[in-house]
C-alpha cells in the first residue's frame, strides 16, 4: 500500500521490463543471525513497508512460540536516521510499522521516540528483561541500504536456530494482518511506551562503573575531535564525555548532525581509512586535537586516530585499538581487584579472524581468553554464558572496530569504546605517553602481534563458490595446499566443511558453517591467514597475522615477512586476475 514502491512497480509492468521486475520479485530476502540487509527499494528482495510487516509478523509469531509471557514482557524497537526518498521507506517508519505489528497482537513495545545507537537496543532488552530487541539500521552500509537487526531475551545478537524459525515464521505469515499498514494506531494504544529519557539515564549510569579516573578526566589538556559520520552518535558521546567529567570533544560540524545522503564521504565507514576522516584531520589542526575518535552512523563501531610528533596522523587498526582497550580495562580491573584468586574468573573474547594479542596478555598475566567464531553474536552470547556462572567478562573486540567494553551491553558498542578511549589517553598523558607509544609497550612486554587485513570484491556467487572450491581441491581431489609461494603451510582449519588438520579426529572444535566460506591456513613461520566471505557486503575479506614472542623486537623485518605472506596468499590463492576480483581502493 505504499504508493511509492507501487507505482515503482507498475511502471515496470507498463514497460515490461521483466529483468528488473525478476530482480525485485525473484527471490525474497534471505533472513539470517545478523537480521536482514538489503537495498531499499520495491519487491520482495528490497527493504520496505511491506517486507518489514511481514517480517516482523512472523517474528511475533515465532516470539509468541518461545514465550509464554511476551504480552507481559514485550519488546524494544530503535531506529538510525536512513532515509530513502524514491521508495518512501525510512529507519523511523519501518521501526513504526514493525511497533504496529506487535501491539495489533497485544504486545507492549518499548519504541524509542528518536534515533538511538544500535547498542541502547540490546541494553534496553537486558535492563527492562524484555523478551527481544529489533534495531532497524543499515550501520556503515551505503546510503540507499537499510536492515532489521534482531537481539534475543539475554540481549545479545541471534544465533542459530533461531534465524531459521524465523525465517520460516516469515513464509508462513506473508499476508498482512488487518490494520498492518495503519501505523498512526500505536499513538493512541495503551501499549506503547518510550524508552527514551529511561534509558539515556541509566546507560550513562551503568558505564560510569568503568571510569576510573575521574580527576584527571576533570584536569586533562588533551583535546579530542568526535565525528558522527552524519549517523547517530554526535549526542550519545557528548552526554558519554559528561558522563566521564571529560570536557566535550569538538564535532565535526559538516558531519555532526544525522544525514541520510551522507554527502561528506564517498562510504560512511571509519574502517575504510583516512578518507572518511578528512574533515577530522582538518578541524584537528585547526583546534589542535591530538586525537580523532570516529562512529560509524550507527554509533556500534569506533575508529581512532592520532597525531604523531612527525606531524602525521596514525589511524590504529581494530587490532591494534584492540590492544590498547584491552591492556587497559584489564590495567584497571587489576588495580581495583587486589585479590589475586579473582583472575581465575576473568575473561576477554576475541573473534577468529582478530590479532591474537588478547591470548598473548592472558597467558602472561593469568585471566582467560577464548576465541569464538567471527561477529559479535557470538561473543555476545558466550560472554552471557560466562556472567551466568558467575565469571568476569571484562572486554571483547573484533577487528571489524568494534568494541565491547561494558558488561551492559552484550554487543559492540561505539559510545562506552570512545569514552574509555579518551580516558585512557587522558591517563597515558600525565605520563607523558601517546596511544601509540603505549601500544609499543604493549608489543614490547606481550609480544609483537603484526596484522594486515583487506578484501576483494566479487558480485558473482558462483565464481567465489569457484576459488574456495579451488583451494579443497588443489592438488587433486580433497587436498588443501601445501604451500603459498615459498611459504609451507602447517595447518588447516575449514569451519565451512569442519576439517581442522590440528585436531586428533581431524574434526574442528568451533561450531561450523555451510552457508558461508571461511579457511584458515596457518604457516610454518608462525604465520596465520583466514580468508572468508562477508554476510552483509559482496566481498571476499582475508586477515593475516604473524606473532612473535617477547623479545623479538625487530619490527620491521616482521612487516616485510607478513607483506610477502600477504602478496603470496593475493596472487596464489585469490588469482585477483584469473577470477576478475577487483581490489578494494583506499
Amino acid at each position: 500500500q505504499n504508493p511509492k514502491t507501487s507505482a515503482i512497480v507498475k511502471q515496470l509492468v507498463a514497460e515490461g521490463n521483466a529483468g528488473e521486475l525478476q530482480k525485485y520479485f525473484g527471490s525474497r530476502m534471505e533472513f539470517g543471525t545478523a537480521g536482514l540487509r538489503a537495498a531499499m527499494g520495491a519487491g520482495i528482495s528490497h527493504m520496505n513497508d511491506l517486507t518489514i510487516i511481514q517480517t516482523t509478523q512472523g517474528f511475533c509469531r515465532y516470539l509468541e512460540k518461545n514465550f509464554s509471557d511476551l504480552k507481559k514482557r514485550g519488546v524494544v524497537i530503535g531506529f538510525d536516521a536512513r532515509a530513502h526518498l524514491s521508495s518512501g521507506g525510512s529507519s523511523k517508519r519501518f521501526a513504526r510499522l514493525a511497533a504496529n505489528t506487535f501491539i495489533s497482537q497485544g504486545v507492549p513495545v518499548y519504541l524509542f521516540s528518536d534515533i538511538t545507537p544500535t547498542p541502547f537496543v540490546p541494553y534496553t532488552v537486558t535492563h527492562l528483561k524484555l523478551c527481544a530487541g529489533i534495531m532497524v539500521t543499515a550501520s556503515h552500509n551505503p546510503k540507499q541500504d537499510n536492515g532489521y537487526k534482531v537481539y534475543w531475551e539475554n540481549g545479545a545478537q541471534i544465533i542459530s536456530p533461531h534465524d531459521k524459525g524465523i525465517s520460516q515464521a516469515i513464509e508462513e505469515n506473508q499476508e498482512p494482518w488487518p490494520q498492518a499498514w495503519d501505523d498512526k494506531l500505536i499513538d493512541s494504544s495503551l501499549l506503547l511506551h518510550d524508552p527514551y529519557a529511561t534509558v539515556n539515564k541509566e546507560y550513562f549510569k551503568d558505564i560510569q562503573k568503568q571510569c576510573f579516573h575521574r580527576n584527571i578526566n576533570k584536569e586533562t589538556n588533551l583535546k579530542f575531535v568526535h565525528t558522527s559520520v552524519h549517523g547517530v552518535g554526535h549526542k550519545f558521546v557528548q552526554l558519554a564525555f559528561k558522563a566521564f567529567d571529560l570536557s566535550p570533544p569538538f564535532a565535526v560540524p559538516e558531519q555532526r548532525d544525522p544525514d541520510p545522503e551522507f554527502p561528506t564521504v564517498k562510504y560512511p565507514n571509519p574502517e575504510e581509512g583516512k578518507g572518511v576522516l578528512t574533515l577530522s584531520f582538518a578541524l584537528a589542526e585547526k583546534d589542535g586535537a591530538k586525537i580523532i575518535l570516529a562512529n560509524d552512523p550507527d554509533a556500534d563501531r569506533l575508529a581512532v586516530a592520532e597525531k604523531q610528533e612527525s606531524g602525521e596522523w596514525k589511524v590504529f587498526s581494530g587490532n591494534e585499538l584492540g590492544a590498547l582497550l584491552g591492556w587497559w580495562i584489564f590495567t584497571c580491573w587489576k588495580n581495583h581487584n587486589r585479590d589475586t584468586c579473582a583472575i581465575k574468573d576473568v575473561y576477554m573474547l576475541s573473534s577468529t579472524v582478530s590479532s591474537k594479542i588478547l591470548r598473548a596478555i592472558a597467558l602472561k598475566e593469568g585471566f582467560h581468553f577464548e576465541e569464538t567464531l567471527t561477529g559479535f553474536k557470538w561473543m555476545g552470547n558466550r560472554a552471557k554464558q560466562l556472567m551466568d556462572q558467575g565469571k568476569a567478562v571484562l572486554f571483547a573486540f573484533e577487528e571489524a572496530i568494534g568494541y565491547m567494553c561494558c558488561p551492559a551491553v552484550l554487543d559492540k558498542d561505539g559510545v562506552s569504546a570512545a569514552v574509555i578511549t579518551a580516558e585512557m589517553a587522558s591517563f597515558l598523558a600525565t605520563r607523558n605517553l601517546s596511544l601509540s607509544q603505549q601500544l609499543k609497550a604493549v608489543y614490547d612486554e606481550y609480544g609483537f602481534h603484526i596484522t594486515k587485513a583487506s578484501y576483494f570484491i566479487c558480485h558473482d556467487p558462483k565464481v567465489i563458490q569457484q576459488l574456495f572450491d579451488n583451494l579443497r581441491n588443489f592438488d587433486g581431489k580433497n587436498t588443501y595446499p601445501k604451500s603459498c609461494g615459498r611459504f609451507k603451510v602447517s595447518g588447516i582449519r575449514d569451519l565451512t566443511t569442519g576439517y581442522d588438520s590440528s585436531q586428533p579426529d581431524q574434526k574442528a572444535i568451533l561450531p561450523t558453517s555451510k552457508s558461508s566460506q571461511m579457511i584458515t591456513f596457518t604457516f610454518a613461520n608462525g604465520g596465520v591467514a583466514t580468508m572468508r566471505t562477508s554476510g552483509t557486503e559482496p566481498k571476499i575479506k582475508y586477515y593475516s597475522e604473524l606473532c612473535a614472542p617477547p623479545g623479538n623486537s625487530d619490527v620491521e623485518q616482521l612487516k616485510k615477512e607478513l607483506d610477502e605472506l600477504v602478496n603470496a596468499l593475493e596472487k596464489h590463492f585469490f588469482q585477483p586476475e584469473k577470477n576478475n576480483l577487483q581490489q578494494k581502493t583506499e
